[in-house]
Formats: structure tokens, sequence, C-alpha cells
């Protein structure tokens, strides 16, 4: 039922709520969504599982794989220090052209896009009653855009300004193979995923509950 009573149905364009923030709409296809579904739960078996993070002492209601650095809140590793120790496996190619396929895109900056790589990857999976609070991504030493990728049920994106969690912010609906860039100005705002939307996945993505995330990031860490 939620999904009749959500903005889901209704055209939706590609915006910039903010400079250096760009929103496009239904990039992936359906048959793109259900393909990169497969890797997800192909990534489930290791090497390192899929765990919640542990922030200020509480663990995070998502679950996270990583690819080519290991996040652990304010540091990023080889190695899944937090977890088993395992070497976290590289970024893979297919990942990488993707995230400069979506930098071109969104910026329609080809030279940004041909200089873009990712040698991070963040891969979280958000339940029905998952959320994630206000933060900064600053673990990173660049400021190269982040490329996020929704498949499954749809969220609620709070895009807030750089200096604090408080407002101005804006609230965005990504829906299922929408694409999140943000960079340049935005690099450092403050987001947060305030609400998952249940019954909202289309049929045919994949996944039938629950909202996969990749982020991509450059690190600059060498």
């Amino acid at each position: 039922m939620d999904a009749l009573f959500d903005d889901s149905v209704l055209p939706r364009q590609a915006v910039s709520p903010r400079p250096g923030a760009y929103h496009l709409p239904g990039w992936l296809n359906l048959e793109a969504q259900r393909w990169i579904s497969q890797r997800f739960f192909e990534w489930g078996q290791g090497p390192v599982p899929p765990h919640s993070p542990i922030v200020a002492g509480h663990p995070m209601s998502v679950q996270t794989i990583c690819f080519g650095w290991h996040w652990s809140p304010n540091r990023y590793s080889r190695t899944a220090d937090d977890v088993n120790g395992s070497v976290v496996p590289p970024v893979p190619d297919w990942l990488i052209e993707l995230g400069r396929r979506a930098v071109q895109q969104a910026t329609g900056d080809a030279k940004k896009a041909r200089d873009y790589a990712p040698d991070a990857a963040i891969v979280n999976y958000y339940a029905v009653d998952s959320k994630m609070g206000m933060h900064q991504d600053r673990e990173e030493i660049v400021n190269a855009p982040v490329v996020s990728l929704s498949i499954g049920d749809s969220a609620t994106f709070r895009l807030g300004n750089n200096e604090h969690r408080n407002k101005p912010y804006t609230d965005l609906y990504l829906a299922s193979g929408d694409l999140f860039v943000f960079e340049g100005p935005a690099r450092f705002a403050f987001h947060a995923v305030t609400k998952i939307h249940p019954h909202t996945a289309p049929a045919g993505c994949g996944i039938a509950a629950g909202r996969i995330n990749i982020t991509l990031r450059q690190t600059g860490l060498g």
C-alpha cells in the first residue's frame, strides 16, 4: 500500500539540488539493477562478510561490504581489522568504469570523468527500518566525486550544507536505479538517509525488500 501514496509514480526529471550535486532518476535500467543485485549476493560470501560498523559504541543499522579500502569510522585500512582481519578485495573494474560513466553523464565534464579513479567502494544494505544520520564523508583526502547508486526500495535522502547537520537541507526521493553524484562545492556536504519506503522495490530489480546502495569514492590515499 505504501507505493500507492508516495511520489514514485510522478514524472521525475534530472535535478541539481545545489551546485555540485546531481540526481539522475532511472539511470540504471531493470536489467542492470538485476545484474548488480546478483553481484551483491555474491559479494556477501566474503572474504569479509557483511557487517554493521560500530559508531560511538553502537552498531549502525546498515550492513556493509567494502572494496579497495575497508571503511571503519574515521579511517580507511586495507584489512578489515574490526571484522576478521582479511584483506578487502579490489574495486571491480566494471564498477570503476560505471563510475566514470556516471560522472560523465552527471557533470557533462569529459575530463573529470576520464580522471576519476575510484579506489574504494562502500556497499550498504538498508533493511526497511534502517537509517543513516547526518554525516560528512571526510576520510578521503581529495575532492573527487562520490558516485551513489540505489537498487531496491526507495529512500528519502537528505542533502545538507557543508558546515553543520542542521538546516538548510533538501530531501530527495531516491528510487531503484537512481544515480546521485556529489562533487566540487557539494563534495563535503552533510547527508543522511532518513527513511526507507517499504514495498517500493520494482519487480525485476533483483531484490525483494530493502535497499542496496553502492558509493564509489576516490580516497587519494595511494
